[in-house]
């Protein structure tokens, strides 16, 4: 069995020890029926991982002992940053975790015309939190060791009005150009895709006055949390850490 691998939020160093937090120490010892002497991975987002552990543990607490430090492997040249338009229900959380084990470097959520669900002041602080929650698990399970940021969510003019220096693509199913004809990007990417319904003809024109490239994905028509995962892979197996 893959060893258990567990994010805390304080930073980590060889021979440090610590309580898991409450969340941490239920699913160790209720979900993963760990015991005392077994082996964990423990990570703080900061990059690579360290062995540990479990020194104690009771029904409510979990002590462990961080061993030794092992770096990550060299990322990918370009991180790819995903702006997605909000879906309904809990699709969200779909793409987030998938998104994560694929690799995406952080998350930006806007709220688009034909987007049904809207987000704004202490109900969209509560689910940004939410995801954040979503990505650290998946970060747990695929063997990431720096977090994606989820991101506030925003209006999709008000988020592209913030100038980037990145390659940008935006995903329509009538795009002239295919993602897999472009060049290999040179630096970092940001990946634009629409909500149910896709993205309306003023936030296409919003968006290519940004600098964002219409691309399509072929001739299927693929749903809003379809096509940032498709986009994901095919970007990972054209030029990133699939071909290691």
């Amino acid at each position: 069995m893959t060893t258990p691998r567990i994010f805390c939020e304080q930073r980590l160093g060889p021979g440090a020890q610590f309580s898991l937090d409450a969340a941490a120490a239920q699913h160790v010892g209720k979900a993963l029926r760990l015991r005392a002497g077994d082996a964990l991975v423990v990570f703080d987002g900061t990059g690579g991982e360290y062995a540990a552990v479990i020194q104690r543990m009771d029904r409510e607490r979990v002590d462990v002992k961080v061993g030794v430090f092992r770096p990550d492997e060299p990322a990918p040249g370009s991180a790819v940053g995903l702006i997605q338009g909000l879906p309904e229900a809990d699709k969200m959380d779909w793409i987030l975790q998938k998104a994560t084990e694929l690799g995406v470097a952080w998350v930006q959520p806007v709220v688009c015309e034909r987007s049904v669900v809207r987000l704004s002041g202490e109900r969209a602080a509560k689910r940004q939190a939410h995801w954040q929650r979503v990505v650290i698990a998946a970060c747990e399970q695929s063997g990431r060791t720096r977090i994606p940021e989820v991101r506030p969510t925003l209006g999709l003019r008000d988020w592209a009005s913030a100038p980037s220096a990145a390659r940008r693509w935006v995903l329509l199913p009538d795009a002239e150009e295919a993602l897999v004809a472009q060049s290999a990007p040179q630096g970092d990417v940001e990946l634009l895709v629409g909500p149910e319904g896709g993205l309306s003809e003023r936030e296409i024109d919003v968006a290519t006055h940004v600098g964002f490239q219409p691309l399509s994905l072929g001739p299927r028509v693929l749903r809003t949390e379809t096509a940032p995962l498709a986009a994901l892979a095919a970007i990972q197996s054209l030029w990133g850490d699939f071909r290691r």
